[in-house]
C-alpha cells in the first residue's frame, strides 16, 4: 500500500507560480514511477507530467511544457510540481499518483498506469 498527499495549492492570479508537493507514506518510492494528473469541472481526467524512478526520464503534456517542472526527492518519498506562468486553463484539482511496478516507464501518460493516487489539491487560477 502506498499513501499520497498532495499539498500545495491555493488561488493564484495569472502569470503567478504554485508548488505542488506529493508525500508518500506506507512504502518508499525509490523504484516507481510518479505522475501528476489534472481534473477541471466538466472534463475528464488529464496527464500533466510524470517521472521515472530514476528521474531520468519525464513526460509532460504539451500545454505544460516549459512552464511545468516535475520532480523528486527519494530520500525524503516526495514528488513535486513546479508550475510557473499559470492559466486560467489549469484551474483543476491535481492529483498526484503512483505506478508500482518497479523500474516501469512504459506508457507514464496513461492513468490506466498508475496503481495509487492522492486525493488531490485544488488549483485555482484567476484572470
Amino acid at each position: 500500500q502506498v499513501q499520497l498527499v498532495e499539498s500545495g495549492g491555493g488561488l493564484v492570479q495569472a502569470g503567478g507560480s504554485l508548488r505542488l508537493s506529493c508525500a508518500a507514506s506506507g512504502r518508499t518510492i525509490s523504484w516507481f514511477a510518479m505522475g501528476w494528473f489534472r481534473q477541471a469541472p466538466g472534463k475528464e481526467r488529464e496527464f500533466v507530467a510524470a517521472m521515472s524512478w530514476s528521474g531520468g526520464n519525464t513526460a509532460y503534456v504539451d500545454s505544460v511544457k516549459g512552464r511545468f517542472t516535475i520532480s523528486r526527492d527519494n530520500a525524503k518519498n516526495t514528488v513535486s510540481l513546479q508550475m510557473n506562468s499559470l492559466k486560467p486553463e489549469d484551474t483543476a484539482v491535481y492529483y498526484c499518483a503512483a505506478d508500482v511496478t518497479a523500474l516501469s516507464w512504459s506508457t507514464p501518460s496513461s492513468d490506466s498506469s498508475y496503481d495509487y493516487w492522492g486525493q488531490g489539491t485544488q488549483v485555482t487560477v484567476s484572470s
